[in-house]
């Protein structure tokens, strides 16, 4: 329970933010929190990663929804995302997501707890030029994160500053209070109730440096119950006529089972108990979530790395955190909107901010260093990449440069291994158990350096796959051995034509 209050304070602003940058409905961006841990949660192997609507589809759902005539016809799309991921559950694709480096995942993590410190920045300062999810190195008003970053310096609200400055004190000193051993007050409770009573004090004593309203939670009200749920957009059905809706479908299934994928290798690493859960089963879990979510007047949901972090760093061990936090941002919107918008959001910036840090802790860069370049450099590269770019753009790069490395790591390991004993008038070699076209150039390289008039043996018995590739450098180099008087002999290795030379 108190994890699952930490994941709902931090989801609220978050499911709003999104919403607002997507240029959809407030409403949406709760629906598919809702839906993230009401049927995701249920549904999902990963007994720690929340789900909800995610900073990496805005800009997709953004240029969607002017592309397809507004935001009730772009939710069919959602739903077509969603039947999209349940194929690829199916077929397991899930996969994918165990082919992803260590330095690529953690270089993500890291990233993105950089990304948070410098995005909350602005908000722990008063300044609300930009949405609370935004996540993206280039904004939408052209500025920066670093322009960003100067221009609030220059907007300063007292108020939200004492807010944020109170509410990272009481994160850094709670664990050394004896309410801390209370385990059902979590320390960001404490930190939203320091900023709404230092508010309304401040209302009271200094209205001047009260924490004006457009600095605070804005979650929709009026009407009730019956009133939220008549607010909810419907899905436009005719929408299914036009082929960019297929299309937009296809790009909102694909980029979300990627980032889910990303989101639970990189939850994985963080669970204290390292459980290992099944990808398949959860490219499924988001496909029906995503159906739902479409379903219900909601934004597409995919697996978050912030509030999966803030939920395992708040004690959550099982799935229940998840579901209850989707319970709470339910009654949150169909009872307690009045009572949240008093909560400022530089509070919430410290909460963030806090996660943060703990993301991108030193220790996890002296660890990385420590493993050496083959994993540092890719380490670097990701977090550089997509604190320059944004999360997909900068895994890709990651990838690359990780890659890079690993080809380079093969290229200077050496074709085959002497089996015969030093100084015998035959020298032997064995080949691995896979000759692939990565060999080729150490093996041109070995064999060009066999001295004239020497007596060569290359065992092949032992290998189970030829690459052409290796085939033809080891088939081809038969008349400069004979050329150079070399006794050169090939054993277990396949016969084939190779392609004339020119």
């Amino acid at each position: 329970m108190p994890a699952s209050l930490v994941v709902f304070l931090v989801a609220l602003p978050l499911c709003l933010g999104v919403a607002l940058a997507s240029g959809a409905p407030l409403l949406s961006g709760i629906v598919a929190g809702v839906v993230g841990g009401l049927v995701v949660a249920f549904a999902s192997g990963a007994p720690l990663m929340v789900s909800g609507p995610a900073a990496g589809l805005t800009a997709i759902v953004f240029a969607g929804v002017q592309q397809v005539g507004g935001f009730t016809r772009l939710l069919p799309a959602v739903v077509l995302a969603g039947a999209l991921q349940l194929v690829l559950g199916a077929a397991r694709a899930g996969l994918v997501g165990y082919y992803i480096p260590s330095a690529v995942i953690q270089g993500m993590l890291a990233a993105i707890g950089l990304i948070l410190i410098l995005k909350q920045i602005p908000h722990a300062v008063g300044y609300d030029a930009d949405y609370v999810g935004d996540f993206s190195y280039l904004e939408r008003d052209g500025e920066t994160t670093f322009s960003a970053l100067a221009q609030a310096f220059q907007q300063v609200q007292p108020g939200a500053v004492a807010a944020a400055l109170v509410g990272l004190a009481v994160l850094i000193l709670w664990p050394r209070t004896p309410l801390a051993r209370v385990r059902l007050i979590p320390a960001p409770l404490a930190v939203v109730a320091a900023g709404v009573g230092l508010n309304t004090l401040l209302q009271a004593i200094r209205p001047a440096w009260a924490i004006r309203e457009t600095h605070l939670v804005a979650l929709p009200t009026g009407g009730g119950p019956a009133g939220v749920v008549a607010q909810l957009p419907r899905p436009d059905w005719s929408a299914l006529g036009d082929p960019a809706v297929w299309t937009l479908a296809a790009t909102i299934g694909i980029v979300a089972s990627l980032e889910s994928l990303l989101s639970l290798e990189a939850t994985n690493k963080l669970d204290p108990l390292k459980r290992e859960a099944p990808a398949n089963r959860e490219l499924l879990a988001q496909g029906l979530g995503n159906v739902c979510s479409g379903l219900l007047g909601g934004l597409p949901v995919t697996g978050v790395i912030v509030r999966s972090s803030a939920n395992i760093d708040a004690g959550g061990r099982t799935r229940l955190s998840s579901v209850l936090h989707g319970v709470l941002l339910l009654v949150a919107v169909l009872a307690l909107g009045p009572v949240l918008n008093r909560i400022p959001l530089a509070a919430l910036a410290a909460i963030l901010c806090f996660t943060g840090y703990k993301l991108a802790h030193p220790a996890l860069w002296r660890a990385a260093w420590r493993v050496g370049p083959g994993h540092f450099v890719p380490f670097a590269a990701t977090v550089a990449a997509i604190l320059f770019t944004d999360l997909l753009v900068g895994i890709g790069i990651g990838l690359v440069v990780g890659l890079t490395f690993i080809l380079v790591q093969h290229l200077r390991q050496p074709a085959f291994t002497q089996v015969s004993p030093p100084g015998a008038v035959l020298t032997r070699y064995a080949l691995p158990d896979h000759v692939t076209f990565l060999s080729k150039a150490g093996i041109a390289r070995a064999l060009d350096a066999l001295a004239p008039g020497s007596r060569v043996e290359i065992d092949g018995r032992r290998t189970k796959r030829f690459d052409y590739d290796a085939l033809e450098a080891l088939l081809d180099f038969r008349p400069t051995a004979r050329a150079r008087g070399i006794d050169y002999r090939l054993v277990g290795v396949p016969e084939v034509e190779t392609t004339p030379a020119h």
